[in-house]
């Protein structure tokens, strides 16, 4: 197994990612992994950059696939502020870094997404159809809760300044616009895109008991998307899913059915 830090720049600012690729013959189907947005500090500010994703990373290559994590703008060592608009620049532009690698372009490319990560990965997929399969955990059908939180007068909501304190929104200017930065969020609800994925594969992943995402909005999406698609449920798991070996050996195996590995 090789791998290397890449960068490559969006909106200006500059994306920081980590690409693996097995040894052995260069072409491989290919999986890009968006991760979930951060919800504690410290640990917030490194999370792509924490065993866990490189684990993921290193485990998903052992099985044959090139493999790209990436911190999304206002995580880790990338540039930038969250918004969720901005995120699905960032993996659009991942996705054209990805095709245009000769080993890449014109392959199978599958995306793999957590959380904020899932639902940026529905949006770009339903118009990319570059992307031949989707994987998500713990993915929202909607983020009505925090299109709502907003006050009048000028001040700033309490899930900008949550943002905030966790260190991903990081200039004190932004956003220019608190309702356009929330109502961005409409924008991207997976829900509204899921349907335009087919007739490429979807796999839905959930946990019976997530905490943060409940296991209905699963099944609205898996009601609203066109065949092919999987839903599976992981009995007791909360909404940590890349941390639950049952998840992660069904999205692996599911990943490997997609791209014709065997075994």
């Amino acid at each position: 197994m090789l791998n290397r830090e890449i960068s490559f720049e969006v909106d200006g600012l500059r994306i920081i990612g980590q690409l693996y690729w097995p040894g052995g013959p260069a072409l491989a189907p290919t999986v890009c992994i968006c991760h979930g947005i951060p919800n504690d500090m410290p640990a917030a500010n490194t999370k792509v950059k924490d065993r866990g994703y490189a684990g993921l990373a290193e485990g998903i290559c052992r099985e044959g696939f090139r493999v790209l994590i990436f911190n999304f703008r206002g995580t880790g060592a990338s540039q930038g502020n969250f918004d969720i608009l901005g995120w699905t620049h960032d993996l659009r532009a991942a996705v054209d870094y990805l095709w245009a690698l000769p080993e890449v372009g014109g392959s199978r490319l599958s995306l793999l997404g957590f959380s904020g990560g899932a639902a940026v990965s529905v949006y770009v997929a339903a118009q990319d159809k570059r992307i031949s399969s989707v994987a998500v955990c713990a993915c929202p059908a909607e983020f009505d809760s925090l299109i709502t939180d907003i006050t009048e007068g000028g001040e700033s909501p309490p899930i900008i300044d949550h943002f905030r304190s966790v260190g991903i929104i990081r200039d004190k200017g932004f956003p220019p616009s608190a309702r356009d930065w929330l109502d961005s969020f409409q924008e991207v609800r997976p829900i509204d895109h899921a349907s335009r994925i087919s007739p490429r594969p979807l796999l839905l992943v959930h946990g019976s008991q997530d905490e943060m995402v409940p296991v209905s909005h699963a099944r609205k999406l898996y009601a609203r998307a066109g065949e092919p698609k999987q839903l599976v449920i992981i009995d007791g798991a909360g909404h940590g899913l890349r941390q639950d070996e049952r998840a992660m050996a069904v999205v692996t195996q599911w990943l490997k059915s997609q791209a014709g590995i065997s075994g």
